[in-house]
């Protein structure tokens, strides 16, 4: 796995439907098929689902292979549920058995399951960031959350907050891809040995890597303060954004998907 396989926060420039939505029908978009996965107990609602994030993935023009590249990370991750669920989920007709343990079919389809809602669910979370540029991903944000503000909630500051997180997770990445090629050069190897000794040649990554974070924050605090900014109070945008039909035909598609998915849903998963 490279650091460049990380798309989380990438952004990929293209002229397509999904671009050119309002940041906030994407983000309620996101959340949303983000809860009918997890509300998704049959095959055939995660059908539906797969079905959905197909058309919006056509509709985004972001070539599959660069959006599958954020699926490396998580493989790890997503073997072990598999294996968990697997291992631990009783039913069905017994297929295997490792000592203690008996892998059933009832837990090999749970696992299948289960896997596939994990990479529905990161695919359709990397369309947000990948077809929302940061500026209006931030301003989507701090929209949602103003009618939270009258309770005493900072939208403006969370919302930043969590703009300049994404923004410069794709940075940090390259700051590693650096660092690591440096350290290479110098005789250092990252990829070989077991899992043990791969974990203990990346903690020489750490103190350079925090060095550098510290460096960009002080940086962007500085152009921050050089601009004179001082929080959200009295402040005006360029390009206010606005709702348009586009974003109400989004919200009727989405409307008719959570529909199908709750009709679809009856049969609980075994």
């Amino acid at each position: 796995m490279a650091v460049r396989d990380i798309t989380i926060g990438q952004y990929f420039p293209a002229d397509s439907p999904l671009h050119r939505l309002d940041a906030r029908t994407k983000i309620l978009g996101t959340v949303l098929y983000i809860v009918s996965l997890f509300c998704a107990h049959s095959f055939s609602a995660l059908a539906a689902a797969a079905v959905m994030f197909a058309v919006c993935a056509a509709l985004s023009r972001v070539p599959f292979g660069f959006m599958s590249r954020g699926l490396r990370p998580v493989l790890v991750i997503i073997a072990f549920t598999m294996v968990l669920n697997a291992a631990f989920t009783a039913g069905g007709a017994v297929l295997v058995t490792l000592g203690p343990v008996r892998i059933t079919s009832g837990g090999v389809r749970r696992a299948v399951f289960m896997a596939v809602r994990l990479v529905l669910m990161i695919f359709g979370s990397s369309l947000l960031t990948l077809t929302t540029k940061p500026l209006a991903l931030t301003d989507g944000l701090e929209k949602l959350f103003s009618p939270f503000s009258k309770l005493g909630l900072p939208a403006h500051e969370l919302a930043m907050m969590m703009g300049i997180a994404l923004r410069f997770i794709p940075t940090l990445m390259e700051e590693t891809d650096k660092i690591m090629k440096a350290q290479t050069a110098r005789g250092a190897s990252f990829g070989t040995g077991g899992p043990i000794s791969r974990a203990k040649s990346l903690l020489p990554l750490l103190v350079p890597l925090f060095v550098s974070a510290f460096r960009i924050a002080s940086d962007l605090a500085m152009a921050m303060e050089s601009r004179c900014y001082r929080g959200g109070e009295g402040r005006t945008r360029m390009n206010a954004a606005s709702l348009g039909r586009r974003d109400l035909a989004a919200a009727v598609i989405l409307a008719a998907y959570m529909a199908v998915v709750l009709m679809i849903n009856g049969s609980p998963l075994a």
